[in-house]
């Protein structure tokens, strides 16, 4: 398992549920193609796999 993830915002939350609009923003995900590096911990692995469809993950 790697040490940290590489989240990417590749999709608009605008037609987005508002639970996966406040899992993006809880991610600081917020404009278009933002990146940021999170720890790898099931946290964060979960709140990736509820707002797979928007977001692009790269293991570092």
């Amino acid at each position: 398992m790697a040490e940290k993830l590489k989240i990417t915002l590749t999709k608009s939350t605008i037609g987005a549920i508002p639970k996966h609009k406040r899992t993006v923003a809880a991610l600081g995900l917020k404009k278009l193609n933002s990146v940021v590096e999170m720890p790898d911990n099931a946290s964060t692995r979960g709140m990736v796999a509820q707002v797979k469809h928007l977001v692009k993950v790269e293991e570092i």
